[in-house]
């Protein structure tokens, strides 16, 4: 069986380079960080230009999700600024933002998304956990606060384009949008 709900992907980011990686006592390093209308997923390799296409150490885990509801949730616990339109939120590094997306229950399952131009297959990996740079980026406690509310890894199982805007997830499992917020915390990974 397959359930189909309505998302939507509010942000798409693209880095040809690491910002936070090796860097803590330089500070995030200036790179180019792009914000399209729509990416390149290619299967088995990721988003095309981003800083994890094609790395095979990260193959299972090329993609990084994030429920802008979780991340609200996080920042409005510990009193954090709100900002606009690549904001805050886009300090996360996330590939994708969603709304109105559950990502816990997509672990350990192939699932799709279809902003339009067809679904683009992912198998749901291990939790994308928070790093300790989210302190420093947005304010103290961010870190803590996005503890089992940082998003999903996927690996890419079949081609496609995404875009910014409404869309569908096909889903081999039962989600339920109000709970995208939700700290979930329990043992990794999720598996068939």
């Amino acid at each position: 069986m397959t359930f189909t709900y309505p998302l939507e992907i509010v942000q798409l980011l693209v880095a040809p380079s690491h910002a936070y990686f090796g860097r803590s006592a330089d500070g995030p390093a200036d790179v180019p960080t792009l914000f399209p209308e729509s990416v390149e997923v290619v299967e088995g390799k990721g988003i095309r230009g981003d800083r994890f296409f094609g790395v095979r150490a990260h193959t299972e885990a090329a993609v990084s999700f994030l429920a802008i509801e979780a991340w609200e949730a996080a920042t409005a616990a510990i009193g954090a600024p709100r900002e606009g339109e690549h904001g805050a939120v886009s300090v996360a590094r996330r590939n994708i933002v969603t709304r109105g997306l559950e990502l816990d229950p997509l672990r350990g399952e192939d699932f799709a998304v279809d902003t339009g131009d067809g679904p683009v297959r992912f198998r749901g990996g291990r939790q994308a956990h928070p790093c300790a740079w989210m302190d420093r980026m947005v304010v103290d406690g961010t870190r803590k606060a996005l503890i089992g509310r940082g998003g999903l890894r996927a690996g890419v199982l079949g081609s496609g384009v995404l875009r910014v805007g409404p869309g569908v997830v096909h889903s081999p499992v039962p989600l339920d949008a109000a709970r995208a917020a939700d700290s979930v915390r329990r043992a990794q990974p999720l598996g068939h």
